[in-house]
C-alpha cells in the first residue's frame, strides 16, 4: 500500500465524511474572501474585523443538510443580522434598555431551538451579530457602513458555501462510506495486533481494539443520519443501511472471537465495551501453529479486500473464495474449537464485506467464483430483493426543554451582565457570551458545569498563547489576519473533538484581534479570563437554581429511554425469529443506538476525570458499558432476524419466543425501577438460556442455523441485563 493511500485512509478515518475539514475550510474561505473584498474597497481595521466575524457567523450558524434549505436560512439570516446590529447601535447609548433587550434577545435565541435547525441558526445569527456590534463598538453614525460589511460578509459566506467549498448530501455520504471502509480496515489491523500481542502488549492491543470498534460504530451512526438525504431511492438507502450494519456486527463479532481464542474461557462481550477491563482470565498468546499462521494471513487478506474494493481479477477472486469457504464446516482448518470459531467469524466478515462492496459499488465479475462464493452471492441477492420489497406526548410550557433552557440562560445572562459590568463597564459582554455558550447543546446542570470548566481551561491556555502571538505579529495587519485564519480553521476542525481546544484557539485569535484594534494589553486578556469564569459560574448557578434538571434526573430519563428501545428491538427480533411477522428491525436498532449515544453524552459529568465521586464514576462507566454490550447483542439479533425471509440455510424456531420472555421481563423490571414507578417486579435469574432450549422435534441445529447462533446472543444479553440489576439497585430473585 502506497504512502499516499495510507495517508488518505488515515484522513478519511480520523475525519469521517471530511466534515470537520470542510467546515474549517468553508469558514476560512468565507473570511478570506470578505477580507479581500473589504481591503480592495479600502476598509479600515475595525470594518475588517467586523467583516471577518460576520462571515464566520454566517458560515457556522447554518446546520441544514440540504442546499436549498441552507440558502433559505442564509437569506433569512441577513435581515435578522441587520436588525440585530441596528438595534445594538441604537441602544448603545441607552445602557438599561440595551441590557434589557440583550437579555430578551438571548431568551428568544435559545427558545428558537424548538423550531429546528433553522430556528437555531437564526437565533445564533441574532445573538452573535449583536455581540459583534458590542465588540467593535458600532454606533448610529457608522451603522450604514457596518450594515454594508454584514451584507458583503453574508454574500461571501454564500459563495464559500455553494461555490468554493461545496458539499452535497450525496457527496458527504460517499465520503462517509469511504471513512467506514477505512475504519473497518483499521479495526482489522487492531485485531491483527491483538492476535500477535505478547503478555506485555496485550492490554494496549485490547485498548486499540476497543477504540477501533467504537470508531467504526460512530461512523455507522453518521451514515445512518445521512442516508435519507444522500440517496435518491428509499430501497437503496435501506440496502446500504443493512450492509453497513452487517459489516459492523461481523467485525465486532470477529474481535470477540479473537479475544476468546486468547482466553481460557469464552470472552465476555463486556470486555470490548468497558474501559480498562483486562483481557479475560487466562489470556495468553495462542500456540504458534500452522492454523494461526493461516489466520494471520487471512486477516491480512480481509483487510486488503476492505481497503481496495475496486481491485478485481483472478487474484482478488481467489482470496475472496478462500475466505468465504470458511462458512462451510468442511473447509475449516484443524485447530482448537476457539480458533475454528475465529475462522467461521472470518468467513462471515468476508461475506459482509462482499455485500458491502456490491451495495456501494455495484455487481462484480462472477466468472472466477467458487461454489461457496456463488452461494454467498445468492443469499445476498435474495436479501436485497426482500429489502427492496419492503408518537410520544410532547412536553409543554416550562417543561419543554427549549423553554426551560431559555429561561435559565436569560437569568444566567442577567447575572453575568451585572457581574460583568462590575468587572468592566466596556467588556462585560464576555461574561454574557460565556453564559450563553455553556447552555448550547447541554441539557443538565452537570453538563453545563463540565462545559464551563472546559471553556475556562481553554480560555486560560488561549490567553497565554494570545500573549505570545500578539508579541510576534505586533501591528502587522495581514500577518495578524493570517494567524487569525489559522486559529479559526483549527477551532472548527477541533470543535467536535475537544471543546477545550476549540476555546483555546478562539481565545488566541481574539488576542490577535485586540492587537489589530489597538486595545491589546495584558490586563485585557486577564479580564477575559475573569469574565469567562464569571459567565461560567452564572450559567451554572442559573442551571442549578432555576427550573433545574439534575444530572441524575436527566440520565435516568435517558436510561429509561434506552431500556425501552432495548425492549422494542429484543421483543421484535425474538418474535420474528420465532416465526412472527416481519418488522422494521434495523430502524429500531438504530433508535436504540441513538438513545445510547445520548445517554453516553449525558453521563460525561459523572465520568469526567476530575469528578471527586470515584465510585459513582466507575458505576456510570460500568452501566454504560453493559448497555453497549446489550445493544451489540440486540443489533445482532435484529440482523439475524432480518435474514429469515430470504436466507436459505436458516429458519424460524418457535421455541425462542419462550426463552426470550425472561429477558424482556428483566428489562421491564429495571426500567420500572429507574423510572421510579411503584413496582414490585424483580429481576429473575435462573438456568442459562441454552439449557432452557432442549433439543426436541426440531433437532439440534448445527453452527450457522438460527437457533445455535441466536442462543449465544440471547445468553449474553441475558447475562448483561442481569448485570445491570446490582448497580441500579434492583432486587434479584431466582426464577422458578
Amino acid at each position: 500500500m502506497s504512502a499516499a493511500a495510507r495517508w488518505r485512509d488515515r484522513v478519511a478515518a480520523s475525519d469521517p465524511g471530511l466534515l470537520r475539514l470542510a467546515a474549517g475550510l468553508r469558514t476560512v474561505a468565507a473570511i478570506s474572501l470578505t477580507l479581500a473584498v473589504l481591503s480592495l474597497l479600502g476598509a479600515d481595521v475595525q470594518h475588517l474585523v467586523a467583516g471577518a466575524i460576520a462571515a464566520m457567523v454566517a458560515t457556522f450558524a447554518i446546520r441544514e443538510k440540504q442546499r436549498p434549505q441552507q440558502a433559505v436560512t442564509l437569506a433569512l439570516g441577513l435581515p435578522v443580522a441587520l436588525a440585530s446590529v441596528s438595534l445594538a447601535a441604537v441602544l448603545a447609548s441607552r445602557q438599561v434598555a440595551g441590557d434589557v433587550f440583550f437579555v430578551v434577545l438571548i431568551f428568544c435565541a435559545v427558545y428558537g431551538r424548538r423550531f429546528g435547525d433553522r430556528g437555531t441558526a437564526l437565533g445564533l445569527i441574532g445573538f452573535q451579530v449583536y455581540f459583534l456590534a458590542l465588540f467593535v463598538g458600532v454606533t448610529t453614525e457608522d451603522l450604514a457602513g457596518f450594515c454594508g460589511v454584514i451584507v458583503l460578509a453574508f454574500g461571501c459566506g454564500a459563495v464559500a458555501r455553494f461555490v468554493l467549498v461545496p458539499q452535497t448530501p450525496a457527496g458527504i455520504l460517499e465520503r462517509l462510506r469511504q471513512a467506514f471502509r477505512a475504519r473497518l480496515a483499521q479495526l482489522i489491523d487492531a485485531q491483527l495486533e491483538l492476535l500477535d500481542a505478547g503478555p506485555d502488549d496485550v492490554d494496549k492491543a485490547l485498548e486499540h481494539l476497543r477504540e477501533g470498534t467504537a470508531r467504526l460504530h460512530e461512523t455507522a451512526m453518521m451514515i445512518q443520519g445521512r442516508l435519507e438525504e444522500g440517496t435518491s431511492d428509499e430501497a437503496v438507502a435501506r440496502l446500504v443501511q443493512r450492509r453497513i450494519a452487517d459489516a459492523e456486527i461481523t467485525a465486532e463479532r470477529l474481535g470477540l472471537l479473537l479475544l476468546t481464542a486468547r482466553s481460557a474461557e469464552r470472552a465476555d462481550t463486556l470486555t470490548l465495551h468497558l474501559p480498562g477491563a483486562p483481557v479475560p482470565e487466562g489470556g495468553q498468546l495462542p500456540v504458534r501453529d500452522e492454523a494461526l499462521d493461516v489466520l494471520r494471513r487471512d486477516l491480512t487478506a480481509l483487510q486488503l479486500l476492505v481497503r481496495h474494493p475496486e481491485a478485481e481479477g483472478a487474484g482478488t477472486a481467489q482470496v475472496r473464495n478462500r475466505l468465504l469457504a470458511y462458512r462451510d464446516e468442511e473447509n475449516l482448518p484443524k485447530a482448537s474449537p476457539a480458533v475454528q470459531d475465529v475462522f467461521r467469524g472470518l468467513g462471515e466478515a468476508a461475506r459482509s464485506v462482499l455485500g458491502l462492496r456490491i451495495a456501494l459499488d455495484g455487481p462484480l465479475d462472477e466468472s472466477d467464483d467458487s461454489p461457496e462464493t456463488a452461494r454467498s452471492r445468492e443469499e445476498l441477492d435474495a436479501e436485497d430483493a426482500a429489502i427492496g420489497a419492503e408518537q410520544e406526548e410532547a412536553e409543554t410550557g416550562l417543561r419543554r426543554p427549549t423553554t426551560r433552557a431559555a429561561v435559565q440562560v436569560a437569568v444566567g445572562s442577567s447575572l453575568a451582565m451585572v457581574g460583568g459590568e462590575l468587572l468592566s463597564s466596556h467588556r462585560w459582554y464576555w461574561a454574557v457570551l460565556t453564559c450563553w455558550i455553556v447552555f448550547l447543546n447541554t441539557a443538565s446542570t452537570g453538563e453545563i458545569l463540565v462545559k464551563g470548566y472546559r471553556r475556562l481551561l481553554g480560555t486560560v491556555l488561549g490567553v497565554v498563547a494570545g500573549i505570545a502571538l500578539a508579541g510576534v505579529v505586533g501591528h502587522h495587519t495581514w500577518t495578524a489576519f493570517a494567524v487569525v485564519l489559522l486559529c479559526v480553521f483549527a477551532m472548527f476542525y477541533t470543535a467536535p473533538l475537544s471543546y477545550t481546544l476549540s476555546s483555546f484557539f478562539v481565545t488566541a485569535a481574539l488576542g490577535v484581534l485586540y492587537t489589530l484594534l489597538h486595545t491589546y494589553s495584558l490586563s485585557v486578556l486577564v479580564l477575559r479570563i475573569e469574565e469567562t469564569a464569571l459567565g461560567a459560574v452564572c450559567g451554572a448557578l442559573a442551571a442549578a437554581l432555576v427550573l433545574p434538571v439534575r444530572t441524575d434526573r436527566r440520565t435516568n430519563e435517558l436510561l429509561t429511554t434506552v431500556l425501552d428501545r432495548l425492549t422494542d428491538v429484543t421483543s421484535a427480533a425474538v418474535d420474528q425469529l420465532s416465526g412472527g411477522p416481519p418488522a422494521d428491525l434495523l430502524d429500531r436498532a438504530r433508535d436504540l443506538d441513538q438513545a445510547l449515544a445520548d445517554l453516553r453524552a449525558a453521563t460525561q459529568p459523572l465520568t469526567h476525570p476530575v469528578t471527586p465521586l470515584r465510585t459513582r464514576r466507575d458505576t456510570a462507566r460500568y452501566v454504560v458499558a453493559l448497555l453497549e454490550t446489550c445493544a451489540y447483542h440486540a443489533r445482532s439479533l435484529a440482523a439475524t432476524a432480518e435474514l429469515l425471509p430470504s436466507h436459505p440455510s436458516i429458519a424460524a424456531d418457535p421455541r425462542l419466543r419462550g426463552v426470550g420472555q425472561r429477558i424482556l421481563h428483566n428489562i421491564g423490571a429495571i426500567a420500572a425501577r429507574v423510572a421510579g414507578e411503584p413496582a414490585t417486579a424483580e429481576v429473575l435469574s435462573g438456568p442459562s438460556i441454552a439449557s432452557l432450549l432442549k433439543p426436541g422435534e426440531y433437532g439440534t441445529p448445527r453452527y450457522g442455523r438460527v437457533t445455535d447462533r441466536v442462543l449465544r446472543h440471547l445468553q449474553r444479553l441475558d447475562e448483561a441485563v442481569l448485570g445491570l440489576a446490582r448497580p441500579l439497585g434492583v432486587k434479584v430473585a431466582r426464577a422458578a
